[in-house]
């Protein structure tokens, strides 16, 4: 259910455990719904947008007063749970807040979703990710990371938070002054930046495991961290390694001053990947092929979920028939459904999803309007 979100002043959808079908014209509020869903995660949504732009806006551009929400009933393990969020309207000159409730009750942090739901999603925007910025690619595995580790956000705030207060106080020139504030900072630097970089290096390696293996349409991959602090750690514990980022960090302290930035940390790193068969770096390959990389890590991680958690993940794809032949598209259907994972998929015309049948549920999408669609193609 969706209320006061996008184009939608209240949508419900009663749906089975099949993968759901969305299909409707460009700009009828198909991927609004996945963006919807996408807060049912920790974080910031498909768009990573701030929470007050996603409220649905009046005839005049102004949102309304109070706020949105979306909430499913989910079948879990020990029975029925209805989770929920959203924001609660400014008032009195205080900012807006996401909420969540777990069964009616607020249950503080979104960071609780993930004990509930696993989600992942590939939209258009993503198709070319590796000709983007190291940003984008970094953000992508980190969302990966917390299916599995739910402390991950929590170091990697830790890790940006005093990176960007030990810039403030070089830049001022501050830390000639306070050395021992530096030493504190760079002491958290290191031991959360340490975290994060293992966390990314360890689930890389699961995936390229995976990967590497993979046979059928969508191609063979290694996948790793590039990065100085998981290089370290292939050659050190992870003590070790905070011990020495420490010193190193210390010893950078003129470099970052004239930098105006830290030169060493986890926040440099990057995601690398290789489509094996051509022996090419993602970022030099078609946009097609970058796709099928993309969508072969992916199904890797949905894999490792499956395997550890007992279920597949949430999968949210969005025009995902985009830049996929005909074979890609049929496998990418067929290995969603043997997943069992209840993905979400948006397409202009149902024709995309031939094949399909009663496997799949189906739902045209008009105007923030929803309806179930009765012909199967």
């Amino acid at each position: 259910m969706v209320s006061d979100f996008r184009n939608y002043a209240a949508a419900k959808l009663n749906v089975d455990e099949r993968p759901v079908v969305l299909t409707g014209p460009n700009g009828a509020g198909k991927t609004n719904l996945l963006e919807a869903l996408s807060f049912l995660a920790p974080g910031r949504g498909l768009r990573r947008a701030a929470l007050a732009e996603v409220c649905r806006r009046s005839g005049d551009g102004e949102a309304p007063a109070r706020g949105w929400a979306v909430a499913a009933r989910l079948e879990a393990e020990g029975g029925p749970v209805e989770i929920g969020t959203g924001i609660e309207p400014p008032a009195d000159g205080v900012a807006a807040r996401r909420i969540v409730h777990i069964d009616g009750v607020d249950a503080g942090a979104q960071s609780v979703l993930a004990h509930w739901v696993s989600l992942n999603w590939l939209s258009p925007e993503m198709d070319r990710l590796f000709d983007h910025g190291a940003a984008d690619r970094r953000r992508f595995l980190d969302r990966l990371v917390y299916a599995f580790d739910r402390e991950h956000s929590v170091r990697l705030n830790r890790y940006e938070r005093t990176m960007r207060e030990r810039t403030r106080l070089l830049r001022g020139r501050g830390g000639r002054n306070h050395p021992a504030w530096l030493d504190a900072l760079e002491s958290t630097m290191a031991e959360a930046g340490v975290a994060v970089a293992a966390a990314r290096r360890g689930l890389a390696r699961r995936l390229d495991e995976i990967c590497r293996a993979a046979t059928g349409p969508f191609p063979a991959a290694s996948v790793a961290v590039d990065g100085a602090l998981e290089a370290m750690l292939d050659d050190a514990p992870a003590l070790a390694v905070e011990d020495a980022v420490r010193e190193r960090l210390k010893a950078l302290r003129g470099v970052d001053t004239e930098a105006g930035r830290a030169t060493l940390g986890p926040h440099r790193s990057d995601l690398a990947c290789i489509h094996l068969a051509k022996a090419c770096p993602a970022a030099q390959c078609s946009t097609g092929e970058q796709k099928a990389l993309l969508i072969r890590i992916i199904l890797a991680h949905a894999r490792l979920i499956a395997a550890e958690r007992g279920f597949a993940p949430l999968m949210l794809l969005d025009e995902v028939g985009a830049h996929l032949d005909a074979e890609r598209r049929r496998a990418l259907f067929e290995e969603v459904l043997a997943l069992g994972s209840q993905a979400w998929m948006t397409g202009t015309e149902p024709a995309a999803f031939d094949g399909l049948g009663s496997r799949v549920q189906y739902f045209g999408v008009c105007d923030g309007a929803i309806a179930p669609l009765t012909a199967q193609p």
